[in-house]
């Protein structure tokens, strides 16, 4: 049976679409199409991967596909609602489910360290980012690796986020419509803040998520891998979102390389 860490980092400080128990609820019915996903589940495989840690698990969807192929996944997340909504999902028992952020790891030798959709993104300050990137390496086994993909800069993807074009209206099964949008709040330089609306039409409850992304360049993204010990093996196309993300793919230097799966 997988183990639950209590130690925490306040939920507060999380975004509310991952913190509260409400729109943690909800994030996998509002974004059901994970096929994001299929890249980190293929890149596992890839590299022999059989021990995995998922940063920013949030409702543990790639940690759940992963164990379903017999790999041992930690999860970790700042978002104790996304850890509930996690932890109630079949087969949650077979992962270690950690309430923190990567400086609250214990003692992990993993081959695989991932941080998928906008975690990495959502890593704003430079101190808590080295730090995340220091843990992630000392997490890894020689050898191994870590991968991550964050959006380029020069598409500018938030000018898509307005309300014309993300608002909709999802019915949720025990829960009745939900109307939802995202406009952005505040471009500063690489970070682009943005404000998410729920209305639950049950009862009429108006919720907000207030949001930041750094969107770094891959130049200084390979440098910081640098500077904290990794080296960066390439620089991959995200599937999903072709020319549009950068999929870094980091090893921690050292050991023996683990063969890549035929």
């Amino acid at each position: 049976m997988g183990t639950t860490d209590a130690e925490t980092t306040d939920a507060e400080t999380t975004d509310a679409e991952y913190a509260h128990p409400r729109l943690a609820a909800l994030y996998d019915v509002l974004d059901p199409d994970r096929s994001d996903l299929d890249a980190y589940v293929a890149m596992a495989e890839e590299f022999g991967a059989r021990r995995v840690l998922d940063i920013g698990c949030g409702t543990g969807v790639l940690a759940l596909r992963l164990t379903g192929r017999g790999v041992d996944v930690v999860g970790v997340d700042p978002a104790a609602a996304s850890l509930d909504v996690a932890r109630a999902k079949p087969g949650a028992e077979r992962v270690r489910w950690i309430h923190g952020d990567a400086s609250s790891l214990p003692p992990l030798q993993v081959d695989l360290v991932t941080m998928t959709a906008n975690v990495a993104q959502q890593i704003t300050a430079p101190d808590a980012w080295r730090e995340t990137l220091r843990a992630a390496r000392e997490a890894l086994r020689p050898g191994g690796r870590l991968i991550f993909e964050t959006r380029v800069p020069a598409r500018r993807a938030w000018k898509n986020w307005t309300r014309e074009a993300s608002h909709r209206v999802t019915r949720v099964p025990g829960t009745g419509a939900v109307e939802s949008w995202v406009e952005v709040t505040a471009v500063d330089g690489p970070l682009v803040s943005y404000h998410w609306t729920y209305v639950f039409e049950a009862d009429g409850q108006v919720m907000t998520s207030d949001s930041t992304l750094c969107f770094r360049e891959r130049a200084e993204v390979e440098t910081e891998l640098g500077a904290q010990g990794y080296v960066v093996d390439e620089v991959r196309d995200a599937p999903d979102r072709p020319g549009r993300e950068y999929v870094f793919v980091a090893r921690r230097p050292g050991g023996r390389e683990r063969p890549m799966s035929a």
